[in-house]
């Protein structure tokens, strides 16, 4: 029976459902985390009477036919990029990001990632570094004697010194917009990779059109909505049940054939 097979493809998708919901629950305190969302395709069909062939002689046509569906396939878990609440943490080294764009990062294999998460700390070289202590590019080199830094909306890094009443500028941060921000290729720890799918990065600076400003003492929240993601974790778990009701009447009704005298 063609319905074993047909619900044994409705369990799989739905528990790649639960797993992508899961995720996004599990990440739902991520600084800059984007939630996933699972989408699906039916399969191929299978033609019993081809609809819109020929019926007769005289050429008459079949004007529906007999399809039968296959079940249902994965085809991507697409990523929401909307933005995510901003939470003030007074910590001058956090950054938020209010609108489009991603800070720049420089990874030990020398490629470039891109990430949306903030919470920035110094190095030991006075350098602005993620939590894993990759600099960000091109990023800022704070002096040991600074009394005050300010990083304003348009991403310039100014310092006071000892003795000045002005501050200095030491350094420009940076953002990249891409043109299909789902394409993007996620490494783990809050980090991207560029990808074909994505399109090439365009960088500018914060503030400049097309790119998101900054907020310092800031950090954007993830944008996993919990209710929602309960609501359809509810669903996905009703349809999981559905498919297997399914394969247990199939099998019902296998079991009556195999027991006819």
């Amino acid at each position: 029976m063609r319905s074993l097979d047909i619900a044994a493809t409705g369990m799989l998708a739905q528990q790649l459902n639960v797993e992508v919901i899961s995720n996004n629950i599990a990440n739902m305190t991520t600084t800059g985390f984007k939630r996933q969302r699972a989408e699906f395709q039916d399969l191929l069909y299978q033609d019993l009477r081809r609809v819109g062939s020929e019926s007769s002689d005289a050429g008459t046509l079949v004007p529906s036919g007999i399809q039968l569906g296959l079940g249902v396939q994965p085809t991507a878990v697409y990523r929401i990029v909307e933005q995510g609440n901003l939470t003030i943490t007074d910590n001058p080294f956090d950054l938020a990001i209010s609108g489009r764009g991603y800070f720049t990062v420089e990874l030990p294999s020398g490629d470039t990632g891109y990430t949306r998460a903030g919470s920035f700390q110094i190095s030991p070289d006075g350098e602005l570094v993620t939590a894993d202590g990759y600099i960000i590019q091109p990023g800022a080199t704070i002096p040991s004697d600074a009394l005050s830094v300010t990083i304003n909306e348009n991403g310039v890094v100014s310092v006071r010194l000892g003795g000045d009443t002005t501050e200095q500028q030491v350094g420009q941060i940076e953002l990249a917009t891409f043109p299909n921000e789902a394409g993007l290729e996620a490494l783990g720890s809050n980090l991207f990779l560029e990808t074909a799918a994505s399109g090439a990065a365009t960088v500018g600076n914060p503030g400049a059109t097309g790119f998101g400003t900054l907020r310092q003492g800031a950090l954007e929240t993830s944008n996993v909505n919990v209710v929602n993601e309960i609501t359809n974790l509810i669903a996905a778990q009703r349809a999981y049940e559905m498919n297997s009701k399914m394969i247990q009447a199939s099998d019902e009704m296998m079991a009556n054939t195999s027991q006819l005298r």
